[in-house]
């Protein structure tokens, strides 16, 4: 089995499947750092427009999770854990008006996980 990238935590997996019911089919993206930081930020399937710069990472609770490449050279060597913390965030995200926040959590890989990661994609 591959080790995965991004994995999502149950609290996390909650939200998730609350926002699916209000909002349809959800997406992440791991911002650069703008409004509220770096931070794993929740969308509508489509609502923020990937291109060639955006790699995808993997797959948390049927979501599909993006980050930009020049940022993922930073990040490339972690594996993302997406959490939720209380306290709203200042950014888009669809989570925000719930008083919560999705945050990442993160560790290096071991060497026997790099050597058997999950492939990436250019979207």
């Amino acid at each position: 089995m591959k080790t995965k990238r991004v994995l999502v935590t149950d609290e996390a997996k909650k939200i998730i499947e609350q926002l699916r019911e209000t909002h349809g089919e959800l997406m992440f993206h791991q911002s650069g750092g703008c409004c509220d930081g770096s931070a794993p930020m929740c969308f509508s399937k489509g609502e923020l427009m990937l291109n060639e710069t955006d790699v995808w990472l993997g797959n948390i609770a049927d979501c599909d999770f993006h980050m930009a490449k020049d940022q993922y050279e930073y990040w490339k060597h972690t594996q993302l854990t997406i959490d939720i913390t209380k306290g709203r965030g200042a950014s888009f995200s669809l989570e925000i008006p719930l008083g919560i926040r999705f945050i990442v959590r993160s560790r290096l890989f071991s060497e026997e996980e790099a050597l058997n990661l999950e492939p990436i994609h250019y979207a």
